[in-house]
């Protein structure tokens, strides 16, 4: 089992972050554990479009898109075609990944 690095860069000015992901995880889950804030509002089970980012990298290892995901993806904010949500993409190919968080709005914050 090969470890992939994933890089976070963010379109807040943070600087980048990259971290090793485990084959069988999201790129959800490699946020998290890394203190990254990703909003998930359904707990990263593909019934929102909180958790959307842009792939910039890497994204012909990942599987592909399903129809609940495309549609969750089209109701999220500024949508691209390189738009997918956190909570599907999980590693299981041999390319390091890229992904692009644009703004997070957090309620109450």
């Amino acid at each position: 089992m090969k470890a992939i690095n994933i890089t976070f860069t963010f379109q807040d000015g943070q600087p980048d972050q990259t971290h090793v992901a485990a084959e069988g995880e999201s790129v959800l889950d490699v946020a998290l554990n890394n203190n990254i804030q990703l909003q998930h509002n359904c707990g990263g089970v593909c019934g929102c479009s909180t958790c959307h980012v842009y792939i910039e990298q890497g994204e012909n290892d990942l599987p592909e898109i399903s129809d609940a995901e495309e549609d969750f993806i089209d109701r999220a904010e500024n949508p691209r075609i390189n738009s997918r949500l956190a909570c599907q993409c999980v590693v299981q190919g041999a390319s390091d990944l890229v992904v692009r968080i644009p703004p997070q709005h957090f309620l109450g914050h």
